[in-house]
């Protein structure tokens, strides 16, 4: 999806990717509000997810990493802010390492800073914690009362968007677009990313967006994630921001306004200055 019809080309670009089993669809409050702004901003369905291909192969995080430069060839950008939310925050801040050169600065919403493995120690007993439930023939309504239900605070474009994770069908029942053995491929890839690794070698600009969900294991290890991420920003000598705030773990469909003002008032204050660090 493109917002950038009236983008003024001397703006930052950004490119805003997904979470596991999510759609660009999620980033429907965020695009359009940066797009207001003059930027030129595309969200995109990744591998396996939404509208794009589907292959039986091709989800750990290389790969994932060598379909967004096509695509940031594609649509023209020049080095864009890549903003990730959960796995797609590892997705960028991967990308981000392996491609300094392409990326002006990346922007972490509610993930890449925690790792699986501290959670899991083996991939099996991480995958019968993490796998997802059964969903397909599930009746729409069903997944409609509980997305209301749920979040009942989200805005229309946040249901909406949720709902895209679904194929819908004839028979008004929905299957997940992202299926049980690619969901599981991608699991298993973020169990052996090491954040640490790529915290210390990172060379551009990162805006770290984490969501506090109360005093909860998850929440204590965001905060020691965070830390460890500013410490090695700081020995680097690349500028590093956090921006804490309360909700939930889909932040961009919760809070979209407030989340894109963080976006415009980093890249106003020349956060995303597009010096990459030797």
């Amino acid at each position: 999806m493109r917002w950038d019809a009236a983008a003024r080309p001397e703006l930052t670009p950004f490119l805003l990717v997904h979470g596991l089993a999510s759609n660009a669809r999620l980033w429907d409050g965020v695009g359009p509000r940066l797009a207001a702004a003059g930027h030129a901003v595309a969200a995109v369905d990744l591998r396996g997810h939404g509208l794009s291909d589907k292959p039986d192969g091709g989800y750990d995080f290389a790969t994932i990493s060598e379909d967004l430069r096509g695509l940031i060839a594609a649509l023209g950008f020049d080095r864009p802010v890549l903003a990730g939310q959960s796995w797609g925050a590892g997705v960028v801040l991967d990308f981000a390492v392996r491609h300094p050169e392409l990326t002006r600065g990346i922007v972490l919403v509610d993930g890449g800073l925690t790792d699986l493995r501290d959670a899991f120690p083996t991939w099996d007993i991480c995958w019968t914690r993490l796998a997802p439930p059964p969903l397909v023939g599930l009746p729409l309504s069903d997944v409609e009362g509980y997305f209301r239900l749920n979040h009942a605070d989200w805005p229309k474009e946040g249901l909406e968007g949720s709902l895209a994770n679904f194929e819908i069908r004839p028979d008004r029942t929905i299957a997940p677009w992202l299926t049980r053995d690619r969901h599981k491929a991608i699991l298993e890839s973020m169990w052996g990313q090491r954040t640490a690794d790529l915290w210390a070698t990172l060379r551009v600009p990162a805006l770290i967006v984490p969501v506090d969900g109360g005093e909860s294991d998850w929440t204590k290890a965001k905060r020691a994630g965070t830390d460890a991420a500013e410490t090695a920003l700081r020995a680097s000598g690349v500028p590093g921001r956090v921006q804490w705030f309360s909700g939930d773990h889909d932040l961009h469909a919760q809070h979209p306004a407030e989340l894109t003002e963080s976006l415009l008032t980093a890249d106003r204050d020349g956060f995303f200055s597009g010096a990459v660090v030797a």
